[in-house]
């Protein structure tokens, strides 16, 4: 679960217990509350900002803009120019991680406002 207002995640299993939670950096567009699945990842790419990124993990497109979870490589938080479209919510390495792990191909992820 990603709760846009919190900027933060929960993982939640199956049986609807939560097996970690942290805050992300989020990105300057945000996807509509509502459930989507991830639907591809990428252990490694350059993210639209020039830094390496790890552990990419989508699941939703808003207004042109692929959105999706990741961590930088060098450990570093965005730095967002509200002019630009960017859908890259960036979280620790170790958060990264763990996201990896978790959010497999057609694993559900809901937004909340």
């Amino acid at each position: 679960m990603y709760a846009l207002d919190k900027d933060r995640v929960w993982l939640v299993g199956e049986n609807g217990t939560v097996r970690r939670t942290f805050g992300v950096s989020p990105s300057t567009v945000d996807p509509r509350p509502g459930t989507y699945r991830v639907t591809s990842r990428s252990g490694s790419v350059t993210g639209s900002d020039g830094v390496q990124i790890e552990h990419v993990v989508r699941f939703a497109s808003a207004e042109g803009t692929t959105i999706g979870f990741s961590a930088a490589v060098d450990g570093s938080a965005p730095q967002l120019d509200p002019e630009e479209r960017t859908g890259g919510i960036r979280e620790t390495r170790a958060d990264g991680k763990a996201m990896w792990k978790f959010a497999t191909i057609g694993r559900p992820v809901v937004v909340v406002p």
